[in-house]
């Protein structure tokens, strides 16, 4: 059975992934202000690890599925101790959180442009299929792709998001300076259709949003009865919302650089203009379309783009908000 076209871009994604940190044995206590790890890697065969990272298992104690957390902690985490920082949850892990930590620092090496934030990783969860949990946790409606695999279960986006508060949440404030007016949200794909799901049914959950290829054709464009749900509920949307999509994620017959199946620039394009027309006085939004860049090869640039939307230095923000 041929897989949808997300589904093949994830798994092509996650087999760029990397190895992480052992799990600490104490996830009760905040994290220690201690100085960063030396530079180099352990040699002789070891995995390779990222430097000052953390991961730690977060139950979800509703369902009893195991999830763990990464953490990526900034440079100056342990020199500024009275200092609280902006969160980042980025779904797809595997593939985003080695990704976005070394944009972030790449970007701050001639000067700062990016405020430090903490970055945390949303794993699959323990022991299955990470195309499953996917499919699973970051889905509204239990009616999936048509293509995908017998058995596949959709539809648990709105558990997940309750894990997210009543678990994942605490946990990382509790153990990390974070500044809980400024979690922010990060999400390709289905973590894009998630992103959308949380910022219509929940958007309190984060006061940022960057949504990436957004698998708004899921279920007949379920998400955007979604959006006019919440418009007639609510006057405003609180939130800075940055949509990106690859120029070639539309349908172009003979073309073999679009897309084969879906028509996923108009669906962002559409998005954008409803969200613009209810006028909400506090949202922030930009959609780029960027040129060159298909389901696959547009995530890093998309990253980049969003984070200097979300994180910018104040010297570096845009003179008005864009519209």
């Amino acid at each position: 059975m041929k897989k949808s076209h997300a589904s093949t871009a994830l798994l092509c994604l996650l087999a760029l992934c990397a190895t992480w940190a052992s799990a600490a044995s104490d996830t009760s206590k905040p994290a220690p202000d201690r100085p960063p790890a030396a530079a180099g890697q352990r040699g002789q065969g070891q995995p390779y690890e990222l430097p000052n990272t953390e991961v730690f298992d977060v139950a979800d104690p509703v369902s009893g599925r195991r999830y763990q957390v990464f953490v990526g902690l900034p440079r100056s985490y342990h020199q500024e101790v009275g200092r609280r920082y902006p969160v980042l949850y980025v779904t797809d892990p595997d593939y985003a959180f080695p990704i976005i930590r070394q944009l972030a620092r790449r970007l701050n090496c001639d000067g700062p442009k990016l405020q430090d934030f903490i970055l945390v990783g949303l794993s699959y969860a323990v022991g299955e299929d990470a195309m499953g949990s996917r499919r699973r946790d970051y889905t509204p409606t239990a009616k999936g792709a048509h293509d995908a695999p017998p058995g596949s279960v959709h539809g648990g986006s709105a558990q997940y998001r309750a894990y997210l508060q009543s678990a994942v949440f605490p946990f990382v404030a509790g153990r990390y300076r974070t500044n809980e007016s400024r979690r922010l949200f990060l999400g390709h794909s289905y973590g894009g259709l998630l992103g959308l799901d949380i910022l219509f049914n929940a958007p309190e959950m984060f006061a940022g949003y960057i949504v990436g290829s957004p698998s708004i054709w899921y279920d007949q464009h379920v998400i955007e009865q979604a959006e006019k749900r919440h418009a007639k509920a609510r006057r405003d949307l609180p939130a800075a919302v940055f949509m990106y999509v690859g120029a070639y994620e539309d349908m172009k017959p003979g073309d073999p650089r679009y897309a084969k199946r879906y028509n996923m620039v108009s669906d962002a394009r559409r998005m954008k203009q409803s969200l613009q027309s209810r006028a909400y006085p506090s949202l922030r939004l930009e959609l780029a379309i960027l040129n060159d860049e298909d389901h696959l090869s547009v995530a890093p640039r998309g990253f980049t783009q969003g984070l200097k939307f979300l994180l910018a230095e104040p010297a570096e923000q845009p003179a008005r908000a864009r519209r």
